[in-house]
């Protein structure tokens, strides 16, 4: 499984591409939406993850993912099933 620091810094390297500023995120309680990324963005960055940990995400699995904690959390679970 992949440390949580790790998910954490990929998160906010892929944010911070994404929305085209320096997101540096204090609270893994954080709203996405908070951050200036819509869902378009949203997307984005589920996309930017999957390739970057080799793993997929079944768009069904997104539905009600708002906050960083709980993006980084889905993804921590898919590496987990993957390894």
């Amino acid at each position: 499984m992949i440390a949580r620091d790790e998910l954490l810094n990929t998160f906010r390297r892929i944010a911070s591409e994404v929305a085209e500023k320096e997101i540096s995120v204090t609270s893994e309680t954080t709203a996405i939406s908070d951050l200036g990324i819509d869902s378009l963005g949203m997307l984005e960055i589920v996309g930017s993850m999957e390739r970057e940990f080799k793993i997929q995400i079944p768009d069904d699995q997104l539905v009600g993912i708002s906050t960083v904690a709980q993006l980084v959390d889905l993804v921590q679970r898919r590496t987990g099933s993957a390894a």
